[in-house]
């Protein structure tokens, strides 16, 4: 199957691959995110342990799609839209699939045992970003649904500000309880920061997004 399908990728306009592999990498942060989101919710260490490779697994598979997204950068003459734009938007959600991928990292290393709820909701926020970003990215292809596009843009902005929310009160809640305790107090805030940039990572992605349709529209 896979010799047919680079067979008829030779007859794909050359412009248009750049949709394929955005749609792609969409598909592959949904991945990470739901997996992210199973992680949290277990207490199986040896189930977390899983989810954790999975994750890194994802993230390198991630790497390999934005790797052939600048690749096909170098050798296209013409692009959909403008290079710039391209190449932001593929680091940008690049950007995403690391954070996610620090988060779960983070978790491992620090041996968290003890999920909260803060970091179980940041990784809720983080889940539901990439579903919308997965909405808005294939609507590049034709522009034609722009409200679609707009409403997943809204959509991620509204979770963004959610997350800085909780990331605040997570933050401040830590303080509280461990302010006798350096250590549990840095390795928490860490993990925070982590899941919060995984957010506005998103944000930055809708973003581009939004500049792309506003030049093109």
């Amino acid at each position: 199957m896979g010799g047919f399908n680079s067979f008829v990728k030779l007859f794909i306009p050359k412009d248009r691959v750049f949709y394929s592999l955005f749609e792609d990498v969409a598909a592959n942060l949904v991945e990470m995110g739901k997996v992210l989101v199973e992680l949290v919710s277990s207490t199986d260490m040896a189930v977390r342990k899983d989810k954790t490779h999975l994750i890194e697994r994802l993230e390198h598979k991630n790497d390999d799609f934005t790797h052939r997204i600048f690749v096909e950068l170098g050798q296209n003459f013409i692009t959909p839209f403008d290079r710039e734009d391209i190449h932001h938007l593929a680091a940008t959600l690049d950007d995403v699939a690391d954070y996610i991928h620090g988060s779960a990292k983070r978790l491992d290393l620090y041996k968290v045992h003890e999920i909260n709820d803060s970091v179980r909701k940041l990784a809720d926020l983080i889940y539901q970003g990439t579903l919308e970003l997965h909405k808005a990215i294939p609507e590049l292809r034709t522009m034609s649904n722009m409200r679609n596009i707009t409403d997943a843009c809204v959509r991620i902005n509204s979770l963004e500000n959610h997350a800085d929310d909780i990331y605040d009160m997570a933050i401040a809640d830590l303080f509280e309880k461990e302010s006798n305790n350096a250590g549990e107090l840095l390795k928490m805030r860490e993990l925070y920061q982590a899941l919060e940039i995984a957010t506005d990572k998103c944000e930055d992605c809708a973003n581009v997004i939004e500049s792309i349709i506003i030049k093109y529209a």
